[in-house]
């Protein structure tokens, strides 16, 4: 056996050293398949230009100007920066909330940290939120209604839509040349 099973005792420690790294960390963050959003609590006298927040396709400054940054390091994986954001709100409590989102480049990939300094995450354990074909842009929306389509065709034993775009050719070009015989053609 090449791959050594976790007992249920070595998984659980495994989630909890997780989970203290993570809970170590100055900031909280969050994601979902297609972005990111990060959370760092600052005094509540703090307005936007007290801080350096500093957004690049694949690094991320940010922090309180004249300190050392609490977040200062690449990123695992490109974003869009036109399509980041920050804002600064007040919290209950009197201090104030910075809130950064990140928008992914790829929209198909968990990350394991915000900067790839930090402790990772066991991305396999991430249960995605249920989501709706409406709320997918619209190419990747396509590409599901697709595969949906193809595999119910396949539980069916019916072709999938390339399959079918195979036959409905080989039919076109047999309905333009009826003198071929196409009795022993092989579709591949």
């Amino acid at each position: 056996m090449a791959d050594k099973e976790l007992t249920k005792e070595e998984e659980a420690a495994a989630r909890i050293k997780e989970e203290e790294e993570q809970a170590a960390l100055p900031y909280k963050w969050a994601q979902a398949i297609g972005d990111l959003d990060i959370t760092v609590e600052v005094p509540g006298n703090l307005k936007g230009k007290d801080l350096n927040v500093d957004i690049k396709k694949k690094k991320l400054v940010l922090g309180i100007k004249g300190q050392e940054p609490i977040i200062n390091g690449d990123l695992p994986h490109e974003i869009h920066v036109d399509e980041s954001t920050w804002t600064l709100t007040t919290s209950p409590s009197g201090t104030k909330i910075l809130e950064l989102h990140l928008d992914k480049v790829n929209k198909m990939q968990w990350w394991e940290h915000v900067i790839t300094t930090a402790p990772k995450i066991d991305v396999t354990k991430i249960q995605p939120e249920n989501s709706k074909l409406g709320d997918l842009d619209g190419e990747t929306r396509g590409m599901v209604e697709k595969m949906m389509y193809d595999q119910r065709q396949k539980e069916m034993g019916k072709p999938t839509s390339d399959e079918q775009k195979k036959l409905d050719m080989l039919k076109k070009f047999q309905d333009q040349h009826p003198e071929l015989d196409f009795s022993k053609a092989k579709m591949n």
